[in-house]
């Protein structure tokens, strides 16, 4: 189904709204398998729905294999639902400052983005099914033709300023002290991460982050000969700042770097309480936070989670994000609010790429300005919502017992742990073989603590060919089980 019938559609959402109501029941325990299920008459009721969406989405149930049909008695509960706990920590034991060494497989596991060959559940990305393609290729045009020139220029090394400026009220809708000047575009969240690296550390210095964390930021701490001091992330609420607390008692740290709405791969979302503590902790020892927000805006819940950097007085949170997990993928937009940073960011900027591409920001500032992107984003949180409910289902049903996995409030990854004995890696290998990529969880760390999990996302409309997938990946874990 296409991000327009999406859109235009209201039936389809209330079928799927039904859908997902009723797996939040079932996935509660109030109705365990073997028990009869309200009649259809019953939910059209409860939910205000037509019989007919109250019958499609039992029937959508039915053929995920959850419930099952009676002659003349109605609908049952075939198997249990969700019933997967969260997964472990790590050890809590005091590591010193380890220098990363992950490349090859973080290299292995990149070689999936942008292969049509596999089955995308390894990359944390929106399919274009869901996002706004007609109407941003449309904006495009009209940048291409009536553009003047612009879009074959260099723009200024910051950004064009109705891009900035755009970006600037979003983060003041936050809460932030943002003017369109402390904006810094960049190509990607990844060059506003590298960009906040190199300027606050050299070689040899250590930076404080998550265990586990997303394995691009310890290959980028890798490049430049930076080392990482591990702090616990936990599945439900991310990093503790008591644990944080005592990790920078221990070790000199040069930055930290947190992802602190909904982290990749565990998708923790630390309470707001939490976040100021850890702003404040670190002014006071002036240690300067490198906030990765790229997934905050893609919450579950009505409300959209805060930020660190809005509790930002003294200039040391440099916040990062891109349009990347939202929006566009492809044109590789993101910026930086580097605070007091801002003209040494500036002259790293200028030393890399010099300026990001004219005409994807003309459009992407456009498309902003017109309202649009909070229509977007409530479409796709809806179909991430049901996406990561339906992958976590699916992983209650194929996959053998004694399987963990995290149960997050947003954005679009499960962080899954495999029973004992089983090993990420070996499962990474057999599923490329079988067409299926997915991420073992020992990149997501500079130590062998993750060895039996793995990240799985799902970023579009949920199918039957991912249902497979993952039937697929079930029956691999469960034969490495016995074996």
């Amino acid at each position: 189904m296409s991000q327009a019938l999406l859109l235009s559609d209201p039936e389809s959402l209330r079928f799927h709204a039904a859908e997902q109501h009723i797996l939040g029941r079932l996935a509660s325990g109030e109705f365990p398998p073997g028990a009869r299920l309200p009649s259809l008459r019953a939910v059209s009721r409860t939910l205000a729905v037509s019989i007919a969406t109250a019958t499609r989405a039992y029937l959508e149930l039915e053929r995920k294999g959850l419930i099952e049909a009676r002659p003349r008695s109605g609908y049952f509960v075939r198997r249990a639902v969700g019933a997967l706990p969260e997964p472990r920590l790590a050890p809590a034991r005091p590591a010193p400052p380890i220098a990363v060494n992950r490349s090859g497989l973080i290299a292995a596991a990149l070689s999936a983005l942008g292969d049509a060959s596999l089955l995308p559940l390894g990359v944390v990305c929106p399919s274009p099914e869901v996002l706004p393609g007609p109407q941003l290729a449309r904006i495009m045009a009209g940048v291409l033709r009536g553009g003047a020139g612009m879009d074959l220029n260099y723009t200024p090394i910051a950004g064009l300023m109705d891009l900035r400026r755009q970006v600037a009220f979003s983060r003041q809708a936050l809460g932030e002290a943002a003017a369109p000047e402390d904006v810094l575009v960049t190509s990607g969240a990844m060059e506003a991460l590298y960009i906040a690296l190199r300027v606050l550390t050299r070689p040899g210095d250590s930076v404080a982050i998550p265990t586990p964390t997303y394995y691009c930021f310890l290959q980028l701490l890798e490049t430049m000969g930076v080392r990482a001091v591990e702090v616990r992330s936990h599945p439900g609420r991310g990093v503790d700042p008591g644990e944080l607390a005592g990790v920078l008692d221990r070790h000199e740290v040069a930055a930290c770097v947190l992802c602190p709405n909904f982290n990749n791969p565990d998708g923790s979302l630390m309470p707001e309480e939490a976040k100021a503590e850890v702003v404040r902790l670190l002014a006071e020892r002036r240690i300067p936070l490198v906030e990765d927000d790229v997934y905050g805006d893609l919450p579950f819940g009505p409300g959209r989670p805060g930020t660190c950097k809005q509790h930002d007085r003294e200039g040391l949170v440099l916040s990062c994000s891109s349009f990347s997990k939202t929006l566009a993928p492809g044109w590789r937009v993101g910026w930086i609010l580097p605070g007091r940073f801002m003209a040494e960011a500036l002259r790293v900027k200028s030393s890399t790429n010099v300026s990001t591409a004219a005409p994807v920001q003309m459009a992407l500032a456009e498309y902003l300005a017109g309202g649009r992107f909070e229509r977007h984003l409530k479409t796709l949180r809806q179909v991430n919502q049901r996406s990561v409910a339906s992958l976590r289902h699916c992983l209650s049903a194929e996959f053998p017992p004694g399987t963990r996995a995290s149960d997050p409030q947003g954005g679009s990854h499960l962080w899954v742990e495999l029973p004992p004995g089983g090993d990420g890696v070996d499962l990474f290998l057999k599923a490329r073989a079988a067409g299926i990529g997915i991420v073992p969880g020992n990149v997501f760390s500079t130590r062998d603590e993750f060895r039996n999990f793995i990240r799985l996302s799902s970023g579009g409309l949920w199918n039957e060919k991912l249902r497979e997938g993952v039937r697929e990946l079930g029956r691999l874990a469960a034969a490495a089980a016995l074996g």
